[in-house]
């Protein structure tokens, strides 16, 4: 049983091919299946839906936000389609997801966040420490409620890369535990194998939309703690 239980974590160890890591390829491999625009008038339904997807999700970002961080969209907008990509390529099989790696994630979390942190000090920094204290706060309670809000300014990070790694972790082992009971199941009761394929294709489609929304709630949450110091 612990020999099991083991291989069902290997899938999120990081694999190494002659010495290389393969986590390497897989952050490169996104941007060579996005098309290239092409030099003509007008462009295939690929690049046209790209094109508009891009759009709406730039326009629905950017909208609470100050004019001044709309100079971030290029970096959001790349992050959320790289965040996308990187996620959904997780799901086909033989492949490797690096976001179930904590390291990975919290490459992308730590210093866009801290970014935002030091354009509010720079730009806004009363506004920014103000954040640190509530207005009306009684006196005694003061020294306890700004030591709060720091740790809570501290933990950001560390929640936006937990929360993408436990998310896509618990779905991906879940698919890799009821894809062994059908495997199991087979031989031995059909009918209740084939059930437990139905639920483990729903699941497989659950498990897109999840890793759609983990991408979007990721650059959402980034674009929520830029218009705070904004």
């Amino acid at each position: 049983m612990l020999t099991l239980s083991l291989s069902f974590f290997d899938q999120f160890a990081s694999p190494t091919f002659l010495g290389v890591p393969l986590v390497a390829i897989a952050l490169t491999l996104p941007w060579i299946l996005y098309p290239t625009p092409c030099t003509r008038w007008q462009n295939n339904r690929l690049l046209t839906l790209q094109a508009w997807s891009i759009t709406r999700f730039t326009q629905q970002l950017l909208l609470p936000l100050s004019p001044g961080a709309h100079k971030w969209a290029l970096l959001l907008t790349s992050l959320m389609v790289f965040l996308f990509t990187l996620n959904m390529l997780g799901l086909l099989p033989y492949t490797f997801t690096p976001t179930t790696q904590l390291s990975i994630n919290l490459g992308f979390a730590v210093p866009l966040w801290l970014a935002t942190v030091i354009i509010g000090m720079r730009y806004q920094p009363t506004t920014a420490l103000g954040h640190l204290l509530p207005e009306g706060t009684p006196t005694l309670l003061i020294p306890v409620l700004i030591i709060i809000e720091t740790i809570s300014l501290f933990i950001r990070p560390l929640a936006l890369g937990v929360r993408l790694t436990a998310n896509l972790t618990a779905g991906h082992l879940l698919i890799q535990l009821i894809s062994t009971a059908v495997f199991v199941l087979l031989p031995l009761m059909p009918v209740v194998a084939t059930l437990t394929a139905a639920l483990l294709f729903l699941l497989t489609l659950l498990e897109v939309a999840v890793a759609m929304i983990q991408a979007y709630v990721f650059v959402l949450l980034l674009s929520l703690y830029l218009q705070e110091n904004m």
